[in-house]
């Protein structure tokens, strides 16, 4: 007997608006630590490819904690391992918020929140949501992954105004907070296992014994790089653009809300691409947000007014929101359910380890140009290497099925 009634049902959307939630409020780790950025710096003295390291070593153990979360959410369903991230989680910021040094905060956030908190609430959560749906797996994964955006929408803002009213420690400890009492009830909802998470052996495992005529780590591998390759040029906006708006003299507080603009874009971009995947597969829905990232991110080297920044966040938000959900639509199409959490955590890791290391080639970059031009062409060029990896996907998948 099967669970499949369950696919789709209201219990489904029920639980993935339980997904939503927490990812918006494990999401704080991605983005406060960009808001942050000039007060850390600003205290400790330090450049700005140093004061980058807390984002870098954050996205980091967003990567690796990715992985392991998704594995044991393969093994032990979803609730227990977003338990244990939320007091992990929690404790981060209170440790963040009383460092001593650079080092200590930036331990604090790629340990503790990064790595062992927020990791839990991003790629788990989306290979979560992909398993409960079948007609409406592109939404719910967009869904899912639109926490991340809404916590880009909502934390930026917010931080800023603590950060003013009580400078960015006691800031840091109230995320802490707020992240354990709002999110453990949720937690407790994710309690149920995913319909045929369980499945393994040669039926699992049919249609999925050579996805795209790739052995199963070798289109992991693949999609991977494609990854890694579309966030280092996706990192450049999204991580530098308060500090960018500071340098030209418009104040942080107008870059916190370019990037709230941005991410809010992002959230329709990922509703949109849910809807596209859906009717055309997750590969062209990934393919078409990589080449329209790449217009826009282009667009940020020709125009620095305060107006164009405004529309050009907005564009770059609507353009590539839907690039991160599109990958893990992609692995679910392609990967038996029993390996899903760990599959996606693999893939979404490295689009996090991408953002790391664009993240911090920036400030490099910048660092040693002395402005962002340069730091802006890397990421189109990083941007280019996707498109070109996931054209190569897609037209294996066509000669396939032609061959089929």
């Amino acid at each position: 007997m099967t669970d499949d009634h369950l696919l789709d049902s209201r219990t489904a959307w029920i639980r993935l608006g339980a997904i939503v939630a927490l990812s918006t409020l494990g999401g704080a780790g991605m983005w406060t630590v960009v808001v942050a950025l000039p007060h850390v710096q600003a205290e400790f003295g330090a450049s700005r490819g140093d004061a980058s390291l807390p984002y870098t070593l954050t996205m980091l153990g967003l990567g690796i904690g990715g992985v392991l979360m998704g594995r044991l959410s393969d093994r032990l369903g979803t609730m227990r391992p977003v338990l244990g991230a939320i007091l992990m989680l929690s404790g981060g910021y209170v440790l963040a918020g009383l460092a001593p040094s650079l080092i200590v905060y930036a331990l604090a956030q790629g340990v503790m929140i990064g790595m062992l908190g927020a990791s839990a609430c991003f790629a788990p959560l989306m290979a979560d949501a992909s398993l409960w749906f079948r007609r409406r797996r592109g939404v719910a994964v967009a869904l899912a992954a639109s926490g991340n955006y809404l916590a880009g929408v909502v934390w930026p803002p917010l931080l800023t105004a603590l950060i003013a009213a009580h400078g960015w420690r006691v800031a840091h400890m109230a995320v802490g907070v707020i992240c354990l009492v709002a999110m453990l009830p949720l937690a407790l909802m994710l309690r149920a296992r995913a319909p045929g998470s369980q499945a393994s052996g040669p039926r699992s495992d049919a249609g999925h014994a050579r996805p795209l005529g790739l052995s199963r780590n070798g289109l992991t591998l693949v999609l991977a790089l494609a990854g890694i390759a579309c966030c280092v040029a996706m990192a450049m906006p999204q991580v530098h653009i308060v500090a960018y708006c500071g340098d030209l003299g418009y104040g942080v507080a107008r870059g916190a809300e370019m990037l709230s603009v941005m991410l809010a874009c992002g959230i329709v971009s990922r509703l949109v691409s849910g809807l596209l995947a859906d009717r055309i597969g997750g590969m062209p829905t990934l393919l078409l947000g990589a080449v329209l990232q790449g217009v826009a991110l282009s667009q940020f080297l020709f125009f620095d007014g305060l107006v164009s920044l405004f529309m050009l966040s907005a564009l770059f938000g609507l353009f590539q929101g839907g690039i991160v959900p599109s990958y893990a639509v992609v692995v679910r199409e392609n990967f038996p359910a029993s390996e899903v959490g760990m599959r996606v955590g693999i893939v979404l890791s490295s689009t996090l380890l991408g953002m790391a290391l664009g993240g911090w080639l920036s400030g490099v970059i910048f660092d040693m140009t002395g402005s962002y031009a340069a730091a802006f062409l890397n990421g189109v060029a990083w941007n280019l290497v996707n498109v070109v990896i996931v054209t190569t996907l897609l037209l294996r998948g066509r000669s396939k099925l032609a061959v089929a």
